[in-house]
């Protein structure tokens, strides 16, 4: 019962964890929720984890019905044939729902390499067609390192990185490209770049490669720009035409001046939609080029402007500016006449003000970081080791002391009457040691009170009650050591010693001293055999061969450990002793994959009763081995063989 509800209790786990870390597309942004569904259509991701959750709720149903019909296990067969089916059919429910898992992990290491992009934060979106310098921009103003190839579609997926501007950190992403077709018609990879710009609030950057080096015309590129237009609403959008290196805008033709012209004026109505002014052109039409880097660093600055000012605005607008506003109010003081009026402070204002940094600046100490900085700094001022030293006159801090004067180790004479003191010292510390040796004296009772004598009489008896206790726990006779014969060469520990020992006590010695001796190295098994014998003449001769059978199995179990391993006992069930070798060895064989990867449980019991010649057997089959003949005995385990396990062995060994 344990078991099954123990493996239950592991599914249920492992599969909640997988539901549960797995990402809800009802509660996540609207963005991830959107590119989720580009990448790994959201019906089949809902459906995988759909089946992973019933798979969970199956598995407990069945663990709740096997445990209400182990509880009401009539045999160990039984319930461990129960335990068998449960196991399976837990087993056989995570099979089906294989091919789901399979697919989780596969999203899941997909989403593990998916950049962490921020929906909230101040972001700028790079776009347009294929191979018009998207990815070198984004080199160029961030350190991240896309890839850059001369052929279209080089970046498949979305890549980010982050750049500063007026001590803001802004977060570039650069998009696929996108062909101007019909929206049921484009793949993945432009349709991550449509979800992008469907829910991201950002600047968009739409890149025009006006010298149609990338492979489209600009008439081509203008179309896209059309097509995509309402995506870009209420977002700072700012045109940049790439590549001027390779051909300048100027020199473009009139039809193609006329589409950047249109687009500007696209561009246009999205300031002003921002409340922007018609008349401000700056920003919305750039050029620039990615290989001489000529106005990169302008069209970042313009973008991060615009995008500042919107997010500004919106701020501006919300109402949360309103409770700000209404907490605090600005003044904002208007000259009342041509006079200029400088400054004017009181001189004992600014005394009390010096007086008070001298003050200060005498009660902060100095230390040895300003003593350096004043002295020269480091590596030319070099602090003083002698000025704390301790002695009767300051000036003698700064004297040289010489090592040798005259012969003579200066050291040797520093100190005259170091015996001396050395000799109060140890004098005082013996004086100490005595003290303490005074303090730690035991109590004799001699200056206690009678009803002090008797409680302190009380407290000793106790103690060494609970101390011949705990020795009486600590050395009982199991864990006392028998007494060698080597050390008792003066024969004190005997059994007479034994008997006389008991006698005075009042006690009978004979069972313990018969005991001793039947226990002793002398026994022999003529002994077992000779009891076995008297026991067989009391039997009565009417007695049924049942009873004898009885007393025969009872006397083999009781039999000394000393038998033969291969003998064979009446009972058993073998014929002779190479068969019950043989079998030994095919248990021991059979028992080594279990015991090597220690696969053992409560289900797995083994006691004295099914245990017959070292192999684990149904306990009604073992009790009636013996008055059953060999042929129905091996029907018996080819019946029950695929439960066990061993069925097949047994029958061969038959």
């Amino acid at each position: 019962m344990r078991k099954v509800k123990y493996t239950q209790q592991n599914f249920h786990d492992k599969l909640s964890t997988i539901i549960e870390d797995f990402p809800r597309l009802d509660d996540i942004h609207p963005f991830y929720g959107d590119l989720l569904h580009v990448l790994y259509n959201k019906d089949h991701y809902k459906l995988a984890l759909g089946q992973i959750n019933t798979a969970r709720n199956l598995i407990g149903k069945i663990a709740k019905d096997y445990v209400k019909l182990l509880k009401y296990g009539d045999s160990l067969y039984r319930c461990k044939s129960l335990k068998v089916a449960a196991l399976g059919r837990m087993c056989t429910v995570i099979k089906r729902v294989g091919p789901s898992l399979a697919y989780l992990e596969q999203i899941r290491q997909h989403m593990a390499r998916l950049p962490s992009i921020d929906p909230n934060t101040r972001t700028i979106l790079i776009c347009g067609y294929p191979n018009v310098g998207k990815s070198s921009f984004i080199n160029k103003i961030t350190r991240a390192d896309v890839d850059v190839q001369p052929y279209a579609f080089t970046t498949k997926s979305l890549f980010v990185g982050h750049t500063d501007y007026k001590y803001l950190r802004y977060q570039v992403i650069d998009t696929p490209g996108i062909l101007d077709r019909p929206f049921e018609d484009r793949n993945i990879i432009e349709m991550c770049s449509i979800t992008a710009l469907a829910h991201l609030r950002a600047a968009v950057l739409f890149f025009l490669d006006i010298s149609g080096s990338c492979g489209y015309s600009i008439a081509q590129q203008a179309a896209l720009f059309h097509s995509i237009k309402s995506l870009f609403m209420n977002k700072p959008l700012i045109i940049v035409c790439n590549k001027t290196d390779l051909q300048a805008l100027e020199g473009i033709s009139e039809d193609d001046m006329k589409l950047v012209v249109e687009m500007k004026a696209e561009a246009m109505k999205t300031l002003i939609g921002q409340g922007g002014e018609p008349t401000n052109e700056e920003g919305v039409l750039l050029t620039m080029s990615t290989l001489t880097e000529e106005g990169v660093i302008a069209v970042k600055n313009a973008a991060c402007e615009r995008l500042l000012d919107q997010r500004v605005e919106l701020k501006m607008k919300s109402k949360k500016l309103n409770d700000c506003l209404n907490r605090f109010h600005v003044a904002m003081p208007k000259p009342r006449d041509q006079k200029e009026r400088a400054t004017c402070i009181p001189e004992a204002v600014l005394e009390a003000k010096a007086k008070k940094a001298e003050q200060a600046a005498e009660k902060q100490k100095k230390l040895e970081k300003d003593l350096e900085n004043e002295n020269g700094g480091a590596g030319v001022y070099s602090a003083s080791l002698r000025k704390h030293y301790i002695l009767a006159n300051d000036e003698w801090k700064e004297d040289i002391m010489p090592e040798i004067l005259d012969g003579h180790n200066v050291y040797d004479f520093v100190d005259p009457d170091i015996l001396q003191r050395l000799e109060e010292l140890e004098r005082e510390e013996g004086m100490r040691q005595e003290q303490e040796a005074d303090d730690d004296f035991e109590m004799d009772g001699a200056e206690l009170t009678p009803e002090e004598q008797e409680a302190l009489a009380a407290i000793r008896k106790k103690k060494s009650l609970l101390i011949q206790q705990h020795r009486m726990k600590k050395s009982t006779a199991e864990s006392r050591p028998t007494v060698p014969r080597k050390f008792d060469k003066d024969k004190q520990f005997t059994s007479e010693r034994m008997g006389r020992q008991l006698s005075t006590l009042g006690l009978d010695p004979t069972l313990a001293i018969n005991r001793a001796r039947s226990k002793s190295r002398g026994r022999k098994r003529e002994r077992s055999i000779d009891r076995s014998g008297t026991d067989d003449m009391d039997v009565d001769g009417n007695q049924s061969n049942k009873k004898l059978r009885l007393r025969s199995r009872s006397q083999s179990r009781s039999r000394s450990k000393s038998r033969p391993p291969y003998e064979v006992v009446p009972g058993e069930g073998l014929k002779d002793s190479a068969q019950k070798k043989k079998a030994v060895k095919l248990a021991e064989k059979s028992h080594k994959k279990r015991n090597k990867d220690a696969r053992k449980g409560e289900a797995d019991r083994i006691g004295a009763s099914n245990i017959q010649g070292g192999f684990i057997l149904p306990k009604l089959y073992t009790e009636s081995l013996s008055t059953v003949s060999l042929s129905s005995a091996a029907s018996c385990f080819e019946s029950f063989g695929g439960l066990y396990g061993c069925g097949e062995s047994y029958c061969g060994l038959i």
